[in-house]
């Protein structure tokens, strides 16, 4: 009589996170990093409305990519050259409820300006993030000269820059990209397409389906990855930091991605784009996949959840109130650090 055969286990998966190098602790990072950027994101919308300030360009859809890709980075050591929607960027990266705050209300201690820029033109050089201009698409080239700085000095040093799809129409883009890839630059271009520019939809602004596409004609990988996914962002983001620090030179991540509301507080999504469509989106919407990954990991308890939510809305809540009575720019400042100052 024969021996029965012994059967095979087949060996047990770690979880994707684990898979990626991350802890427990980092991927609920993650999570309150999201949601801390759409509490404040939300509270900016309402005190535009209550016209206490000017203007709120949102974010809310794009989280996923935005942490994903910000938490690949070294903070305060990479250099950041991000857009106007990148709240959760800069976040991530270690700017503050308060610091955000400051800028949407232009109080003098905005740390991006002073007071004096638009919002959502983050700037820190406490954490290497450069300040954005308001022509679409700039930060490309400066992001190609950054890196170029950066290698010709020998640091290990990654250049990370963000922008929409629609400015991948513009000169800045491919000129930068061409000269990332004729040098090898360690810099990193990351699309975060949300399908719209303004109001142009993605089939009204180019004949391809995939901005990564185009990374070929300069030399150098495309990638296009699931943006509503936060760790599919990170392990795209990772390996093109690695690539970079080696000297193997750029990539171009696209993330594909949803706005889930109008491009800014001036305009009028319903023009151009219809209920049935958001509403599908916001199935997919990054938060809530999170979530229901953590959950399938015995990670997040919907005590835990509770937590997480009433400490965004405390910080959100604190940094309302200190913005509005920080005190405001002094007018006689108004022309300080734009020319030079005899001495």
């Amino acid at each position: 009589m024969s021996a029965m055969a012994t059967p095979v286990l087949a060996p047990v998966r770690e979880a994707r996170h684990a898979e990626l190098g991350l802890t427990e602790k980092d991927v609920l990072r993650m999570f309150e990093l999201m949601i801390l950027a759409r509490t404040l994101d939300e509270r900016m919308w309402v005190l535009q409305r209550q016209g206490k300030i000017a203007f709120v360009i949102s974010g809310q859809g794009q989280e996923g990519c935005q942490v994903g890709s910000a938490y690949a980075l070294r903070p305060g050591v990479d250099w950041v050259h991000p857009y106007y929607r990148d709240m959760a960027v800069v976040l991530t990266l270690g700017m503050t409820a308060h610091d955000l705050m400051l800028s949407a209300f232009g109080k003098f201690e905005d740390p991006s300006s002073g007071g004096r820029q638009m919002p959502a033109h983050f700037g820190d050089p406490r954490h290497k993030i450069i300040s954005g201009s308001s022509p679409v698409i700039t930060q490309v080239v400066q992001a190609a000269g950054i890196a170029l700085a950066s290698k010709i000095r020998g640091e290990d040093v990654v250049t990370v820059t963000y922008f929409g799809e629609g400015a991948t129409a513009s000169g800045d883009f491919h000129e930068g990209l061409n000269w990332a890839g004729i040098h090898k630059l360690p810099v990193i271009f990351i699309c975060e397409n949300n399908l719209y520019a303004i109001s142009e939809h993605q089939s009204k602004e180019m004949a391809i389906s995939n901005v990564a596409d185009r990374a070929v004609a300069y030399g150098f990988p495309g990638v296009t990855v699931d943006g509503n996914d936060v760790l599919a962002v990170y392990e795209a983001t990772k390996r093109a930091v690695e690539r970079a620090r080696s000297g193997a030179g750029p990539t171009l991540i696209e993330a594909k991605t949803y706005r889930l509301i109008p491009h800014s507080s001036d305009d009028d999504d319903r023009i151009y784009r219809t209920r049935q469509e958001v509403e599908g989106w916001k199935q997919r919407d990054p938060i809530v996949r999170l979530r229901q990954y953590l959950q399938e990991q015995a990670i997040l308890t919907d005590a835990l959840e509770r937590d997480i939510k009433a400490r965004a809305q405390a910080i959100v809540d604190d940094a309302t109130d200190y913005a509005e009575r920080a005190p405001y720019p002094n007018p006689e400042d108004g022309l300080k650090d734009v020319y030079a100052e005899a001495r």
